[in-house]
């Protein structure tokens, strides 16, 4: 019987899918607007930028900043969650020099 609370399983469930980890990624280097993220992960749609973000947003990974301007500049980042989920970053670039 599978354990209903796998921490893997909420892993996933907070990251989300592929483009968060990219996501994720790009936002390590400091906070990023909306074009700037589109343009850095190769082959992603504005699309499924919005959606990773709203997710990522909503599972309090990164915070969006909306600043009043004409039109509005729209801001990311990673919160104090999202910045502990660097080390897991790490640990996978590691493993994909390794073995892939």
């Amino acid at each position: 019987m599978k354990d209903p609370a796998c921490s893997i399983e909420k892993t996933l469930e907070i990251i989300g899918n592929k483009w968060s980890f990219l996501v994720l990624r790009e936002l390590y280097d400091g906070t990023k607007r909306f074009n700037e993220l589109r343009r850095s992960i190769e082959g992603i749609s504005p699309n499924a930028l919005t959606s990773t973000l709203k997710h990522l947003e909503q599972k309090e990974v990164v915070k969006r900043k909306a600043i009043p301007t004409v039109p509005v500049t729209v801001e990311y980042s990673l919160t104090e969650k999202g910045q502990s989920f660097n080390s897991v970053l790490k640990e996978m670039k590691k493993w994909a020099r390794e073995w892939g």
